[in-house]
């Protein structure tokens, strides 16, 4: 049998590639979604929720509550799988481990909102004698949700079957850039100003707002993987575009045509008492600076320890 040799590398790994630098910073930063989330934090969570009184303690409240986790939920699972399309299609050794830790952790996300629901919100509704609800309950997904879905799994299979530059540059806009960079930055960002510590600009100051700190910390480690899980998608859509001649045109078309969607979800599972407007303002924001960041060539994605750290607001540094 003759052996071929391939000459086109010397080592199988690029150190100094982006993809190597972010998988590197992901297996440093490996959380584990049962271990490294103490029970303790979420037995207060459950305590917090149970010991609010009035209005903040209706029904009506806390299905709106347990929909949003809801959605997260069902993001995190939807593109566990969707991501699978790219991992085939992509060639490069580099990239192909990263994605392969973004599919990992994206499933470490999936199993935390499951844990969730177990320990929280279900012992939650059987004490207060609400209906316990499942998180698939089709009642908690708009329509905007479940479409911007569809399409991001329809962008992520063609690749399967027409794998050029421009169908690759709209799967990572619609999966990188629109869910996880937008529409998913924007409700951990609401969730985390709803129910850390201090003052909230997205939830009536009349209504009492439970501390969940369980709920919190996850969420901060998943936006600290999130980060390198947009940088690359950056990195990438930034590449198709200044080095293999992708119009920025079909870039700005995807990203904005979902815009309404991610607008539509962020509104889903509201309450007289919730205040969207400034989420949708956030997502719209943070949509102009990816675009900003992706059109010009002189811009630079900031480096995987800036797009991976958080600060005290809650904000990510690199937004």
């Amino acid at each position: 049998m003759t052996q071929v040799e391939d000459t086109s590398r010397e080592m199988r790994l690029d150190p100094d590639s982006f993809a190597q630098g972010y998988f590197k910073n992901a297996v440093y930063r490996h959380w584990d979604p049962y271990e490294d989330i103490p029970q303790e934090l979420l037995e207060t969570d459950r305590e917090n929720l149970l010991a609010q009184e009035g209005q903040a303690a209706s029904e009506e409240q806390f299905d709106a509550f347990r929909g949003s986790v809801a959605l997260f939920g069902a993001g995190e699972e939807a593109v566990t799988e969707d991501l699978m399309p790219l991992a085939l299609v992509l060639e490069d050794i580099n990239d192909q481990m990263f994605i392969s830790s973004q599919i990992y952790e994206e499933a470490k996300h999936t199993q935390f909102f499951d844990r969730y629901w177990r320990e929280v919100i279900n012992p939650v509704a059987e004490e207060r004698g609400y209906e316990v609800r499942m998180p698939t309950y089709q009642g908690f997904f708009s329509d905007g949700y479940v479409d911007l879905f569809d399409r991001t799994e329809e962008a992520m299979h063609r690749l399967l079957d027409e794998d050029t530059p421009e169908n690759r540059a709209q799967a990572y806009c619609h999966y990188h850039l629109v869910v996880e960079s937008v529409l998913a930055q924007t409700g951990y960002y609401g969730l985390t100003a709803r129910f850390g510590e201090g003052e909230s600009d997205v939830y009536d100051d009349d209504i009492e707002t439970p501390h969940l700190p369980g709920l919190v910390e996850g969420i901060s480690k998943i936006r600290s993987d999130e980060g390198r899980h947009v940088g690359f998608g950056m990195q990438k859509v930034r590449h198709l575009i200044h080095e293999e001649g992708v119009d920025d045109g079909v870039v700005q078309e995807t990203l904005q045509s979902l815009l309404p969607l991610v607008s539509d979800t962020v509104q889903a599972n509201q309450t007289e008492a919730t205040d969207s407007t400034p989420l949708v303002g956030y997502a719209s924001d943070k949509l102009t600076r990816r675009i900003e960041i992706l059109t010009d060539r002189d811009a630079e994605v900031p480096p995987v320890d800036e797009l991976v750290k958080l600060d005290g607001a809650g904000e990510q540094a690199a937004d």
